[in-house]
């Protein structure tokens, strides 16, 4: 399909289809820088996530399906229905009006999820890299999002107003420096490592968030982040004195999403 310029229908009604020259060399081209380990997203340029195809650069955190878990506990707690259930059962006219702010929003993933999903919704998004909001802004922009997301280079929340918002989520670095060696080799040699380790233990970035997210959240507001399963107990601790905190496992069993109310 990269090679081709195809969709995957076309890939499949012309099997007869045969390469040029030049198509494949670039095939091969691509099959060998692949074999060194760079992320094939990287190679690509895209990554598909909550069904949006999303441009992807080494700037930026290649989105998981598994973040897909913050975007679904955000919609549950806003309509109380279940994320996997249909489109039609929770989007629409009717959704509601709720500031959101997207904290590291790397490709803008998260932030374009919510704001396709939530059409009354008004949505902020941060990050520290200017690259990275590079590609959010065409991300958005693709999608024709872009009057729908405003997006600010700062560190965390700083910044931002407090008191503003009904939600702040996040997928912020929470990988430990000392996990290092149990990162695959793609991840720690080809993504930025800005956005995978947070520090020697993996929640330094998390303990800054937390204090920000309370200031930045009105009274019964939500803070919703992607953990891992390692730093799920000193999570819980950091979120002593939050209500309703829970922490949600991922379709492995692995602990994936936590959140609290203020």
């Amino acid at each position: 399909m990269f090679t081709l310029g195809c969709d995957r229908a076309y890939l499949y009604a012309h099997p007869e289809r045969e390469l040029t020259p030049d198509e494949t060399n670039r095939y091969y081209e691509a099959i060998a820088c692949r074999a060194t380990g760079v992320p094939a997203q990287y190679i690509t340029g895209h990554q598909e996530f909550w069904g949006l195809d999303l441009i992807v650069s080494p700037g930026v955190l290649v989105p998981r399906p598994e973040t897909e878990h913050v975007v679904e506990t955000v919609l549950e707690l806003i309509s109380g229905v279940d994320a996997r259930q249909s489109q039609k059962q929770r989007t629409g006219a009717s959704a509601p009006h709720v500031h959101i702010v997207d904290v590291g929003t790397g490709s803008g993933a998260i932030a374009l999820a919510l704001a396709k999903e939530l059409t009354g919704a008004d949505i902020q998004a941060t990050d520290i890299s200017a690259e990275a909001l590079e590609v959010a802004r065409a991300n958005a922009v693709r999608h024709e999002l872009g009057s729908r997301i405003k997006f600010h280079q700062t560190d965390l929340l700083a910044g931002l107003p407090h008191e503003e918002f009904d939600f702040v989520v996040s997928n912020p670095p929470y990988v430990g420096e000392s996990e290092v060696d149990e990162v695959q080799l793609e991840v720690r040699k080809f993504e930025p490592k800005a956005a995978v380790f947070a520090g020697p233990i993996g929640l330094e970035v998390i303990e800054r968030l937390i204090p920000q997210a309370r200031e930045g959240l009105r009274p019964g507001g939500w803070l919703v982040f992607e953990i891992s399963g390692t730093i799920a107990d000193g999570v819980r601790h950091l979120l002593s004195g939050w209500s309703d905190v829970k922490i949600t496992n991922d379709l492995q069993g692995i602990a994936r999403v936590a959140r609290a109310r203020k």
